[in-house]
Protein backbone atom coordinates (compact mmCIF):
# COMPACT_ATOMS: atom_id res chain seq x y z
CA UNK A 1 0.00 0.00 0.00
CA UNK A 2 1.13 3.59 -0.47
CA UNK A 3 0.90 6.90 1.39
CA UNK A 4 -1.89 9.19 0.21
CA UNK A 5 -1.21 12.60 -1.35
CA UNK A 6 2.59 12.78 -1.10
CA UNK A 7 4.15 16.24 -0.93
CA UNK A 8 5.15 18.06 -4.13
CA UNK A 9 7.44 16.21 -6.51
CA UNK A 10 9.82 19.21 -6.67
CA UNK A 11 10.60 18.58 -3.04
CA UNK A 12 10.93 14.81 -3.06
CA UNK A 13 12.32 11.99 -5.12
CA UNK A 14 9.89 10.24 -7.43
CA UNK A 15 7.99 7.61 -5.50
CA UNK A 16 10.01 4.41 -5.62
CA UNK A 17 8.85 2.69 -2.48
CA UNK A 18 5.44 1.60 -1.36
CA UNK A 19 4.03 3.59 1.58
CA UNK A 20 0.53 3.63 3.15
CA UNK A 21 -2.88 4.30 1.54
CA UNK A 22 -4.76 4.91 4.74
CA UNK A 23 -6.23 8.39 4.98
CA UNK A 24 -4.24 11.01 6.80
CA UNK A 25 -6.87 11.53 9.43
CA UNK A 26 -7.01 7.81 10.07
CA UNK A 27 -3.27 7.68 10.38
CA UNK A 28 -3.17 10.37 13.00
CA UNK A 29 -5.90 8.66 15.01
CA UNK A 30 -4.14 5.29 14.81
CA UNK A 31 -0.58 6.44 15.23
CA UNK A 32 -0.65 9.51 17.44
CA UNK A 33 -1.87 10.19 20.94
CA UNK A 34 -0.95 13.64 22.25
CA UNK A 35 -0.66 14.03 26.00
CA UNK A 36 -2.55 16.77 27.75
CA UNK A 37 -0.83 19.94 28.89
CA UNK A 38 0.43 23.19 27.41
CA UNK A 39 3.08 21.50 25.26
CA UNK A 40 0.42 19.62 23.34
CA UNK A 41 -0.61 22.95 21.84
CA UNK A 42 2.87 23.35 20.44
CA UNK A 43 3.75 26.01 23.02
CA UNK A 44 5.91 25.10 25.97
CA UNK A 45 9.17 25.91 27.63
CA UNK A 46 12.14 23.60 28.25
CA UNK A 47 13.30 22.79 31.77
CA UNK A 48 14.60 25.72 33.79
CA UNK A 49 18.33 26.18 33.98
CA UNK A 50 20.33 27.19 36.99
CA UNK A 51 21.51 30.69 37.70
CA UNK A 52 24.56 31.79 35.78
CA UNK A 53 23.45 30.28 32.47
CA UNK A 54 24.36 32.09 29.27
CA UNK A 55 21.82 34.63 27.98
CA UNK A 56 20.05 33.86 24.71
CA UNK A 57 21.99 34.52 21.54
CA UNK A 58 19.03 34.00 19.21
CA UNK A 59 17.91 36.47 16.60
CA UNK A 60 15.39 38.12 18.91
CA UNK A 61 17.88 38.81 21.67
CA UNK A 62 20.68 40.70 20.02
CA UNK A 63 23.51 41.49 22.39
CA UNK A 64 24.38 45.15 22.82
CA UNK A 65 26.98 46.58 20.50
CA UNK A 66 30.37 47.01 22.13
CA UNK A 67 30.76 50.51 23.54
CA UNK A 68 32.49 53.09 21.34
CA UNK A 69 36.07 53.97 22.05
CA UNK A 70 36.59 56.92 24.40
CA UNK A 71 35.84 60.18 22.67
CA UNK A 72 33.57 58.66 20.02
CA UNK A 73 30.47 60.33 21.45
CA UNK A 74 32.16 63.53 22.63
CA UNK A 75 30.31 66.54 21.22
CA UNK A 76 33.39 68.78 21.40
CA UNK A 77 35.45 69.30 18.21
CA UNK A 78 38.32 66.83 17.89
CA UNK A 79 41.75 68.19 18.63
CA UNK A 80 43.28 66.65 15.51
CA UNK A 81 41.99 65.29 12.17
CA UNK A 82 43.11 61.78 13.16
CA UNK A 83 40.98 61.90 16.32
CA UNK A 84 37.94 62.85 14.25
CA UNK A 85 38.63 59.95 11.89
CA UNK A 86 38.88 57.49 14.80
CA UNK A 87 35.62 58.75 16.27
CA UNK A 88 33.84 58.25 12.93
CA UNK A 89 35.20 54.70 12.67
CA UNK A 90 33.98 53.85 16.15
CA UNK A 91 30.51 55.12 15.35
CA UNK A 92 30.18 52.88 12.25
CA UNK A 93 31.36 49.60 13.73
CA UNK A 94 29.35 47.27 15.91
CA UNK A 95 29.48 44.08 17.92
CA UNK A 96 32.47 42.14 19.27
CA UNK A 97 33.84 41.73 15.74
CA UNK A 98 33.56 45.46 14.99
CA UNK A 99 31.80 44.86 11.67
CA UNK A 100 31.13 48.05 9.75
CA UNK A 101 27.54 49.26 9.79
CA UNK A 102 26.49 50.93 6.56
CA UNK A 103 23.53 53.07 5.62
CA UNK A 104 22.34 50.34 3.22
CA UNK A 105 23.00 46.57 3.21
CA UNK A 106 26.31 45.49 1.72
CA UNK A 107 27.65 41.98 1.22
CA UNK A 108 31.01 40.41 1.93
CA UNK A 109 31.92 37.09 0.28
CA UNK A 110 34.74 35.09 1.88
CA UNK A 111 36.18 31.89 0.43
CA UNK A 112 37.09 29.25 3.03
CA UNK A 113 39.61 26.52 2.22
CA UNK A 114 38.47 23.44 4.13
CA UNK A 115 41.39 21.04 3.88
CA UNK A 116 38.86 18.32 2.94
CA UNK A 117 36.12 17.81 0.36
CA UNK A 118 32.44 18.64 0.85
CA UNK A 119 29.56 16.88 -0.93
CA UNK A 120 27.95 18.73 -3.81
CA UNK A 121 24.47 20.24 -4.08
CA UNK A 122 23.08 17.41 -6.20
CA UNK A 123 19.47 18.09 -7.17
CA UNK A 124 18.80 20.06 -3.94
CA UNK A 125 15.85 17.83 -3.11
CA UNK A 126 14.47 17.36 0.38
CA UNK A 127 15.53 13.72 0.38
CA UNK A 128 19.12 14.52 -0.62
CA UNK A 129 22.10 15.21 1.61
CA UNK A 130 22.64 18.75 2.91
CA UNK A 131 26.18 19.93 2.21
CA UNK A 132 26.73 22.60 4.88
CA UNK A 133 25.36 24.74 7.72
CA UNK A 134 26.56 27.72 9.77
CA UNK A 135 25.92 28.97 13.32
CA UNK A 136 26.55 32.35 14.96
CA UNK A 137 28.61 32.46 18.17
CA UNK A 138 28.12 35.07 20.94
CA UNK A 139 31.61 36.39 20.17
CA UNK A 140 30.67 37.30 16.61
CA UNK A 141 32.39 34.37 14.91
CA UNK A 142 30.85 31.18 13.57
CA UNK A 143 30.84 27.42 13.57
CA UNK A 144 30.84 25.96 10.05
CA UNK A 145 29.71 22.37 9.55
CA UNK A 146 29.95 20.42 6.32
CA UNK A 147 29.27 16.88 5.13
CA UNK A 148 32.46 15.44 3.76
CA UNK A 149 32.86 13.05 0.86
CA UNK A 150 34.58 10.80 3.42
CA UNK A 151 31.22 10.03 5.07
CA UNK A 152 31.88 12.23 8.12
CA UNK A 153 30.48 15.51 9.40
CA UNK A 154 33.24 18.11 9.72
CA UNK A 155 33.16 21.09 12.10
CA UNK A 156 35.38 24.16 11.96
CA UNK A 157 35.48 27.49 13.78
CA UNK A 158 35.45 30.76 11.83
CA UNK A 159 36.88 34.02 13.11
CA UNK A 160 35.49 37.51 12.64
CA UNK A 161 36.91 37.47 9.10
CA UNK A 162 34.86 34.32 8.28
CA UNK A 163 38.01 32.24 7.82
CA UNK A 164 38.93 29.01 9.58
CA UNK A 165 40.83 29.19 12.84
CA UNK A 166 42.45 26.06 14.25
CA UNK A 167 41.94 22.52 13.01
CA UNK A 168 38.46 21.17 12.15
CA UNK A 169 37.11 18.14 14.01
CA UNK A 170 34.95 15.31 12.66
CA UNK A 171 31.94 13.33 13.86
CA UNK A 172 30.27 10.14 12.69
CA UNK A 173 27.35 11.02 10.44
CA UNK A 174 25.91 10.17 7.04
CA UNK A 175 23.86 13.37 6.67
CA UNK A 176 24.08 16.87 8.15
CA UNK A 177 20.96 18.76 9.17
CA UNK A 178 21.90 21.87 11.16
CA UNK A 179 24.28 23.48 13.65
CA UNK A 180 23.61 26.03 16.42
CA UNK A 181 25.96 27.65 18.94
CA UNK A 182 26.16 29.20 22.41
CA UNK A 183 28.87 30.51 24.73
CA UNK A 184 30.07 27.00 25.61
CA UNK A 185 30.22 25.51 22.13
CA UNK A 186 27.18 24.25 20.26
CA UNK A 187 25.12 21.38 18.91
CA UNK A 188 25.04 19.51 15.61
CA UNK A 189 21.97 17.76 14.25
CA UNK A 190 23.00 14.82 12.08
CA UNK A 191 21.92 11.40 10.83
CA UNK A 192 23.55 8.03 11.51
CA UNK A 193 22.97 4.51 10.27
CA UNK A 194 20.32 2.42 12.03
CA UNK A 195 18.68 -1.00 11.75
CA UNK A 196 15.32 -1.93 10.19
CA UNK A 197 14.72 -5.46 11.58
CA UNK A 198 12.19 -7.61 9.76
CA UNK A 199 8.73 -6.15 10.38
CA UNK A 200 7.33 -7.63 8.30
CA UNK A 201 6.07 -4.75 6.18
CA UNK A 202 2.51 -4.98 4.95
CA UNK A 203 3.81 -4.12 1.50
CA UNK A 204 6.72 -2.53 -0.33
CA UNK A 205 9.85 -1.27 1.38
CA UNK A 206 10.91 1.92 3.13
CA UNK A 207 14.61 1.49 3.83
CA UNK A 208 16.95 2.75 5.09
CA UNK A 209 16.18 2.87 8.82
CA UNK A 210 18.50 5.55 10.20
CA UNK A 211 18.65 7.60 13.40
CA UNK A 212 18.77 11.35 14.13
CA UNK A 213 21.17 12.66 16.79
CA UNK A 214 22.08 15.85 18.62
CA UNK A 215 25.83 16.06 19.18
CA UNK A 216 27.03 18.55 21.80
CA UNK A 217 30.54 20.01 21.32
CA UNK A 218 32.67 22.40 23.36
CA UNK A 219 34.52 25.53 22.25
CA UNK A 220 37.36 23.40 20.91
CA UNK A 221 34.94 21.43 18.76
CA UNK A 222 35.29 18.29 20.91
CA UNK A 223 32.46 15.91 21.79
CA UNK A 224 30.69 16.58 25.11
CA UNK A 225 27.63 14.32 24.74
CA UNK A 226 25.39 12.87 22.06
CA UNK A 227 21.69 12.02 22.22
CA UNK A 228 19.48 10.17 19.76
CA UNK A 229 16.25 12.10 19.09
CA UNK A 230 14.61 9.23 17.21
CA UNK A 231 13.85 6.08 19.25
CA UNK A 232 15.61 3.08 17.74
CA UNK A 233 17.39 0.71 20.15
CA UNK A 234 19.06 -2.68 19.95
CA UNK A 235 15.61 -4.17 20.52
CA UNK A 236 13.57 -1.77 18.34
CA UNK A 237 14.36 -1.44 14.65
CA UNK A 238 12.66 0.76 12.13
CA UNK A 239 10.20 -1.99 11.14
CA UNK A 240 9.06 -2.61 14.72
CA UNK A 241 5.77 -1.18 15.97
CA UNK A 242 6.18 2.28 17.54
CA UNK A 243 9.50 3.08 15.85
CA UNK A 244 10.41 6.63 14.94
CA UNK A 245 13.28 6.69 12.47
CA UNK A 246 14.88 8.52 9.55
CA UNK A 247 14.44 7.16 6.04
CA UNK A 248 14.93 8.29 2.43
CA UNK A 249 11.62 10.17 2.44
CA UNK A 250 11.52 13.81 3.63
CA UNK A 251 13.66 13.80 6.74
CA UNK A 252 15.45 17.18 6.91
CA UNK A 253 15.38 19.11 10.19
CA UNK A 254 16.39 22.23 12.09
CA UNK A 255 17.68 23.14 15.54
CA UNK A 256 16.84 25.96 17.94
CA UNK A 257 18.45 26.79 21.29
CA UNK A 258 17.30 28.84 24.27
CA UNK A 259 20.75 30.29 25.00
CA UNK A 260 21.02 28.31 28.23
CA UNK A 261 22.18 25.05 26.68
CA UNK A 262 18.75 23.50 26.01
CA UNK A 263 18.08 22.65 22.35
CA UNK A 264 15.13 21.42 20.32
CA UNK A 265 15.27 19.47 17.06
CA UNK A 266 12.33 19.48 14.64
CA UNK A 267 12.62 17.09 11.70
CA UNK A 268 10.83 14.77 9.30
CA UNK A 269 10.36 11.25 10.65
CA UNK A 270 9.08 7.81 9.66
CA UNK A 271 6.30 6.39 11.87
CA UNK A 272 5.83 2.64 12.20
CA UNK A 273 2.34 1.36 13.06
CA UNK A 274 1.24 -2.28 13.44
CA UNK A 275 -1.49 -3.38 11.05
CA UNK A 276 -2.50 -6.94 11.97
CA UNK A 277 0.42 -9.26 11.41
CA UNK A 278 2.53 -6.65 9.62
CA UNK A 279 3.50 -2.97 9.96
CA UNK A 280 2.86 0.13 7.84
CA UNK A 281 5.20 3.11 7.58
CA UNK A 282 3.76 6.64 7.76
CA UNK A 283 5.53 9.98 7.37
CA UNK A 284 5.28 12.99 9.65
CA UNK A 285 7.54 15.09 11.85
CA UNK A 286 8.89 14.99 15.37
CA UNK A 287 10.14 17.66 17.79
CA UNK A 288 12.43 16.70 20.67
CA UNK A 289 13.99 18.92 23.35
CA UNK A 290 17.30 17.89 24.94
CA UNK A 291 18.57 19.61 28.08
CA UNK A 292 21.98 21.14 28.62
CA UNK A 293 22.97 17.90 30.37
CA UNK A 294 22.05 15.83 27.31
CA UNK A 295 18.81 14.45 28.75
CA UNK A 296 15.62 14.19 26.64
CA UNK A 297 12.79 16.46 27.75
CA UNK A 298 9.29 17.04 26.36
CA UNK A 299 8.55 16.33 22.72
CA UNK A 300 5.92 16.32 20.01
CA UNK A 301 5.86 12.70 18.94
CA UNK A 302 4.08 13.46 15.67
CA UNK A 303 3.07 16.99 14.71
CA UNK A 304 2.29 17.41 11.00
CA UNK A 305 1.68 14.61 8.50
CA UNK A 306 2.64 14.50 5.81
CA UNK A 307 5.28 17.08 6.68
CA UNK A 308 8.03 18.90 4.85
CA UNK A 309 10.17 21.98 5.57
CA UNK A 310 9.77 21.76 9.38
CA UNK A 311 11.01 25.03 10.98
CA UNK A 312 11.59 25.99 14.61
CA UNK A 313 12.53 29.09 16.60
CA UNK A 314 13.07 29.90 20.27
CA UNK A 315 11.04 32.86 21.54
CA UNK A 316 12.73 34.43 24.60
CA UNK A 317 9.68 36.66 25.14
CA UNK A 318 7.40 33.71 25.86
CA UNK A 319 10.19 31.24 26.72
CA UNK A 320 8.85 28.67 24.25
CA UNK A 321 9.96 26.76 21.19
CA UNK A 322 7.64 27.51 18.26
CA UNK A 323 7.28 25.29 15.19
CA UNK A 324 5.72 25.46 11.73
CA UNK A 325 5.49 23.01 8.83
CA UNK A 326 4.23 22.64 5.29
CA UNK A 327 1.67 19.84 5.12
CA UNK A 328 -0.80 18.24 2.74
CA UNK A 329 -3.24 17.99 5.65
CA UNK A 330 -5.39 20.79 4.30
CA UNK A 331 -2.52 21.83 1.98
CA UNK A 332 -1.29 24.67 4.17
CA UNK A 333 1.45 26.18 6.26
CA UNK A 334 0.54 25.14 9.79
CA UNK A 335 1.49 24.95 13.43
CA UNK A 336 1.40 21.36 14.67
CA UNK A 337 -0.07 19.48 17.63
CA UNK A 338 -2.87 20.39 17.21
CA UNK A 339 -3.09 21.83 13.71
CA UNK A 340 -3.56 25.59 13.44
CA UNK A 341 -3.50 27.15 9.98
CA UNK A 342 -0.93 29.90 9.41
CA UNK A 343 -1.58 30.28 5.67
CA UNK A 344 -3.86 28.44 3.27
CA UNK A 345 -2.28 26.82 0.21
CA UNK A 346 -3.32 24.34 -2.43
CA UNK A 347 -2.21 20.82 -3.30
CA UNK A 348 -0.76 21.69 -6.70
CA UNK A 349 2.74 20.35 -5.99
CA UNK A 350 4.37 23.75 -5.43
CA UNK A 351 3.75 24.47 -1.72
CA UNK A 352 7.07 25.21 0.02
CA UNK A 353 7.76 26.49 3.53
CA UNK A 354 10.67 28.88 4.04
CA UNK A 355 12.05 30.00 7.38
CA UNK A 356 10.50 31.18 10.66
CA UNK A 357 11.49 34.37 12.55
CA UNK A 358 10.21 36.47 15.45
CA UNK A 359 8.00 39.44 14.60
CA UNK A 360 8.99 42.85 15.98
CA UNK A 361 7.00 42.93 19.23
CA UNK A 362 5.11 39.64 19.37
CA UNK A 363 4.19 36.80 17.06
CA UNK A 364 6.08 35.31 14.12
CA UNK A 365 6.64 35.62 10.38
CA UNK A 366 7.25 32.74 8.00
CA UNK A 367 8.23 32.91 4.33
CA UNK A 368 6.62 30.47 1.92
CA UNK A 369 5.82 30.06 -1.75
CA UNK A 370 2.99 28.70 -3.85
CA UNK A 371 3.01 28.62 -7.65
CA UNK A 372 6.44 30.27 -7.63
CA UNK A 373 5.18 33.36 -5.77
CA UNK A 374 6.69 34.26 -2.40
CA UNK A 375 4.53 35.30 0.55
CA UNK A 376 5.18 36.41 4.12
CA UNK A 377 2.60 35.22 6.64
CA UNK A 378 2.15 36.23 10.25
CA UNK A 379 0.71 33.77 12.76
CA UNK A 380 -2.04 36.32 13.36
CA UNK A 381 -3.47 35.32 9.97
CA UNK A 382 -2.10 38.18 7.87
CA UNK A 383 -0.39 37.29 4.56
CA UNK A 384 1.66 39.72 2.46
CA UNK A 385 2.41 39.06 -1.22
CA UNK A 386 5.98 40.19 -1.84
CA UNK A 387 5.97 40.35 -5.64
CA UNK A 388 8.98 38.02 -5.67
CA UNK A 389 8.94 35.08 -8.07
CA UNK A 390 10.74 32.09 -6.55
CA UNK A 391 10.05 28.53 -5.46
CA UNK A 392 12.30 28.45 -2.37
CA UNK A 393 12.49 31.59 -0.19
CA UNK A 394 14.72 32.05 2.86
CA UNK A 395 14.02 34.39 5.80
CA UNK A 396 16.27 35.52 8.66
CA UNK A 397 16.23 38.19 11.36
CA UNK A 398 18.36 41.16 10.27
CA UNK A 399 19.13 43.55 13.12
CA UNK A 400 16.47 45.14 15.29
CA UNK A 401 12.97 45.22 13.87
CA UNK A 402 13.87 43.90 10.43
CA UNK A 403 14.10 40.64 8.54
CA UNK A 404 15.92 39.65 5.37
CA UNK A 405 14.13 37.75 2.59
CA UNK A 406 16.39 36.00 0.06
CA UNK A 407 15.82 33.79 -2.97
CA UNK A 408 17.59 32.26 -5.96
CA UNK A 409 18.19 34.48 -8.98
CA UNK A 410 20.10 32.74 -11.75
CA UNK A 411 23.49 31.68 -10.40
CA UNK A 412 23.27 34.17 -7.51
CA UNK A 413 20.77 35.21 -4.85
CA UNK A 414 18.61 38.32 -4.50
CA UNK A 415 17.61 39.90 -1.22
CA UNK A 416 15.14 42.40 0.23
CA UNK A 417 14.96 43.84 3.75
CA UNK A 418 11.48 43.92 5.34
CA UNK A 419 10.10 45.49 8.49
CA UNK A 420 9.44 42.68 10.99
CA UNK A 421 6.35 44.45 12.32
CA UNK A 422 4.48 45.28 9.11
CA UNK A 423 6.45 43.20 6.54
CA UNK A 424 6.83 46.38 4.45
CA UNK A 425 9.82 46.33 2.09
CA UNK A 426 12.65 48.65 3.19
CA UNK A 427 15.04 50.02 0.58
CA UNK A 428 15.95 48.31 -2.67
CA UNK A 429 16.62 44.71 -3.61
CA UNK A 430 20.27 43.71 -3.85
CA UNK A 431 22.36 40.77 -5.09
CA UNK A 432 24.28 38.23 -3.00
CA UNK A 433 26.89 36.71 -5.29
CA UNK A 434 26.76 33.06 -4.16
CA UNK A 435 24.82 30.02 -5.31
CA UNK A 436 21.54 29.34 -3.53
CA UNK A 437 20.57 25.97 -2.04
CA UNK A 438 16.86 25.23 -1.52
CA UNK A 439 17.25 23.78 2.00
CA UNK A 440 20.17 25.65 3.56
CA UNK A 441 19.66 28.59 5.90
CA UNK A 442 20.93 32.04 6.73
CA UNK A 443 21.77 32.63 10.39
CA UNK A 444 21.37 35.90 12.30
CA UNK A 445 24.22 37.50 14.30
CA UNK A 446 23.91 39.73 17.34
CA UNK A 447 25.69 42.61 15.57
CA UNK A 448 22.88 42.81 13.01
CA UNK A 449 24.58 40.90 10.21
CA UNK A 450 23.46 37.60 8.66
CA UNK A 451 25.56 34.84 7.08
CA UNK A 452 24.97 31.98 4.65
CA UNK A 453 27.27 29.08 3.61
CA UNK A 454 27.40 28.33 -0.12
CA UNK A 455 29.28 26.16 -2.59
CA UNK A 456 32.78 27.32 -3.42
CA UNK A 457 34.58 27.05 -6.77
CA UNK A 458 35.95 23.62 -5.85
CA UNK A 459 34.93 20.66 -3.67
CA UNK A 460 37.48 21.77 -1.06
CA UNK A 461 36.04 25.25 -0.53
CA UNK A 462 32.93 26.96 0.83
CA UNK A 463 31.91 30.57 0.38
CA UNK A 464 30.52 32.52 3.34
CA UNK A 465 28.13 35.25 2.21
CA UNK A 466 27.68 37.87 4.91
CA UNK A 467 25.15 40.66 4.70
CA UNK A 468 26.77 43.35 6.81
CA UNK A 469 24.88 45.36 9.44
CA UNK A 470 22.97 48.43 8.27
Amino acid sequence: MSESSPPPSRHRRPARRSLLVASLAGMLVAAVAFPAGAWALGWWAPPRTTAGSTPSTGSAAATPARPPVPGATNTKPSATPSAAKNAKTAETRTGPCGRKRGTTPTTRITQVSLGSKVVGYGGEGDTEKLPMAIAATPGGGSWLAWLGTDGKVHLGKLGCDDKLTGKPTTFTGIDLQDVQADANGGVLLLTRKGTCHTGPLCGGESSPCNTMHMVRFDNAGRLVWERQVTNLTSGRGGYDDGARFVWWYQHHGRLAGDGSGNYAAYFGVAITVRNGNCVDIHQGDRMQVVTAAGKPAKNIDVGCSHSWTPRIVWDPRTKKFVTVCATDNGCRIAQPAPYRTVAKGTCDGTLFGGDLVLAKTKGYWTAWSQGGQVRLSNFSGRTVTTGVSSRHPHLVTYGNGRMLLTWQSGTSMRAQVHDSGTAAALGKQFTIAVKDHDYQAFKAYADGSAAYPAAGPSSGTIKIARVMPS
